[in-house]
């Protein structure tokens, strides 16, 4: 298998084991599910529009939150549960969510907007949605400008076939350091097998991050849960949690 050497800002990732095709350019998956109710065309055409970090504002989220402690971004929130979960846990801190699902992003926004003010929603102070490809917020996001990253739960694109889809990429990785300062924390979770291997094969060989932590099947404290772990345990799938730390002075 041909080795892979992708050059960084800070040196490069060596790869003998995991043969990794490019990333497209190109978004895949489904961005609507079901038809959208009233209440939910309301949500998308008012209430986001007042919620949604712009590709201005991503240059400088901090000048958006104000005085926050920190900066942390979730990639792919789902239903939001966990964004919402991680974001009143942690008030001083600015939360990014992004998804690009319309239904997740009508969970999410049902949460943070009353029934009737959806034209007229203040934003929370210290949380916006990214409602576009995460990867085009890291590219505008300053170095260094967060704290923790999260990517809960990934679609796996379990054939073989699809694997330059996954987020867990060469490519990703080294925006994903890029953008959190050295000690800042990825939390990855994963209930599908195909997924979980990966993980492990492809952040086994890169330099950037370090691994602290890695459990399966129980929660680690200060993790919220989704409807996606949820799901898992009644199918008899077994969740892996990792912690990444990245490198750095």
């Amino acid at each position: 298998m041909p080795c892979v050497v992708l050059s960084t800002a800070e040196g490069l990732i060596l790869s003998e084991t995991v043969n990794h095709k490019p990333q497209p350019e190109r978004l895949y998956g489904r961005q609507r599910g079901h038809p959208l109710r009233a209440r939910q065309q309301r949500l998308l055409e008012d209430a986001l529009p007042r919620l949604r970090l712009t590709p201005e504002q991503a240059h400088d989220p901090r000048a958006v939150f104000g005085d926050v402690s920190d900066v942390w971004l979730e990639i792919g929130f789902g239903g939001g549960e966990h964004a919402f979960a991680q974001s009143e846990a942690n008030p001083d801190v600015g939360y990014i969510a992004s998804e690009v699902f319309e239904n997740g992003l009508c969970s999410l926004m049902g949460r943070l907007v009353p029934e009737g003010q959806e034209a007229d929603i203040v934003p929370p102070a210290h949380f916006r949605i990214w409602p576009e490809d995460a990867r085009q917020l890291l590219k505008s996001l300053p170095d260094g400008s967060l704290g923790r990253v999260y990517l809960m739960f990934p679609d796996p694109w379990p054939k073989s076939r699809h694997a330059k889809r996954r987020f867990v990429h060469p490519a990703n990785i080294a925006e994903v350091a890029r953008v959190l300062r050295p000690g800042g924390v990825w939390r990855i979770g994963s209930d599908h097998p195909v997924y979980q291997e990966w993980v492990q094969d492809v952040m086994g060989a890169q330099d950037l991050f370090e691994l602290v932590d890695l459990s399966q099947g129980e929660r680690p404290e200060g993790w919220s849960p989704t409807r996606y772990e949820a799901k898992a345990w009644r199918e008899g799938r077994t969740p892996f949690y990792w912690t990444f730390v990245r490198r750095g002075v």
